[in-house]
């Protein structure tokens, strides 16, 4: 089959959505398929990957006549379904919607991020204009949690398909092998993403500082919070106001080699925003065998379930909890981490993802038949 992706964002850069497509190419030519890409993200040639670039302040991924670009790019390639990619807003994504539209090509769209009540109106709004409800599109979003706005916006005429982001199971599940040296008692709280205002990361801190103080003193803690970005400077600032130094620390951003590693000695992982699409990063460690406290409205509950794979909450006191239960129950914790060691994320293995998208691909090309 021949695919063309279509997204706003791709390698170089690195981030949730710039990640999963690029496995996602790399898979599917695994598979046999013919696959391209075009993106409006500069950056060196790459084999397959057609850039639509403008010079525009901060390299922006946007393209002022994209549309025509994408006209002429699937005229000369001749796909047999564009899969486009969207966060919340992606005009380029878009623009790929709309050249395929007007070609009568098959289309999939897999919609990367939660929306929320004022994407929700954009998308009303943008559907009474253009009456996008009516292109003949396949959805798909990461999780149910993802799937259920969309689905309220769009309607019955737009299928919208839950097909999980993909990880190489097998690559996290062998660092579970891994344990910690037997003088290192502290329980060990891991998160890892992008330390931006949405994600809530000065709450997470305080999520951190309150079980710290509901766990016994005698049970020493410590914790790693990995990435960065713009609240880098207020959560550093948080952790002196607090006297939290000593205990949490902000490494920065790590390779995924470098959070294999981290998970090898990590005991709990936090995703604690309330709006996660997905949660790759919980997948990672859900996968490594670590017990996972995340929001039970957030797309990590597709993966994890309270009891079984971590604890999930629907408050930040739930959250606050959950870690200082696990923290001051070490049966539970090694019960939880054994299940996670023994049982695969199945539907997050790339086998199944394939198989979804191909299904979608299907469902669209007959739509379109």
């Amino acid at each position: 089959m021949r695919i063309l992706h279509v997204s706003d964002c791709y390698l170089p850069r690195l981030g949730g959505i710039e990640v999963q497509v690029g496995d996602l190419v790399r898979m599917q030519r695994e598979a046999g398929h013919e696959v391209e890409v075009a993106t409006a993200t500069p950056g060196e040639p790459l084999s397959g990957v057609y850039r639509i670039v403008a010079k525009l302040p901060f390299d922006l991924p946007v393209h002022p006549f994209g549309v025509g670009h994408l006209l002429r790019l699937m005229r000369a390639r001749h796909p047999d379904v564009v899969h486009v990619h969207t966060g919340a807003v992606s005009p380029f994504a878009w623009m790929g919607v709309r050249a395929a539209v007007r070609l009568g090509l098959p289309v999939v769209v897999t919609v990367h991020s939660m929306w929320d009540p004022v994407t929700r109106a954009l998308y009303r709004g943008l559907r009474m204009l253009f009456e996008w409800h009516r292109w003949g599109l396949v959805g798909t979003a990461v999780s149910e949690a993802a799937a259920l706005p969309i689905r309220g916006v769009a309607g019955r005429k737009v299928p919208v398909n839950v097909v999980s982001n993909g990880l190489d199971v097998s690559g996290w599940r062998s660092s579970a092998v891994v344990r910690r040296e037997p003088d290192d008692k502290a329980v060990h709280v891991v998160a890892v993403g992008r330390l931006a205002p949405r994600k809530q990361p000065v709450r997470l801190l305080r999520l951190l500082k309150e079980a710290r103080a509901r766990v016994p003193q005698e049970t020493p803690m410590r914790a790693t919070i990995v990435g960065d970005g713009p609240a880098r400077s207020q959560m550093e600032r948080y952790l002196r106001a607090n006297g939290m130094g000593g205990w949490v620390s902000l490494p920065g951003r790590y390779s995924r080699d470098q959070i294999r590693e981290l998970l090898f000695s990590a005991d709990v992982f936090v995703a604690p925003a309330p709006r996660e699409s997905f949660g790759l990063a919980a997948l990672e460690a859900r996968a490594a065998g670590v017990p996972v406290v995340a929001r039970a409205q957030s797309g990590v509950a597709d993966f994890v379930r309270p009891g079984k794979e971590g604890l999930l909450g629907r408050s930040f006191e739930d959250l606050v909890a959950s870690v200082a239960r696990l923290a001051g129950d070490r049966e539970l914790r090694e019960s939880i981490a054994a299940h996670n060691r023994e049982t695969e994320p199945v539907r997050s293995s790339w086998p199944m993802v394939l198989e979804g998208f191909e299904q979608c691909y299907r469902q669209a090309r007959t739509g379109r038949g």
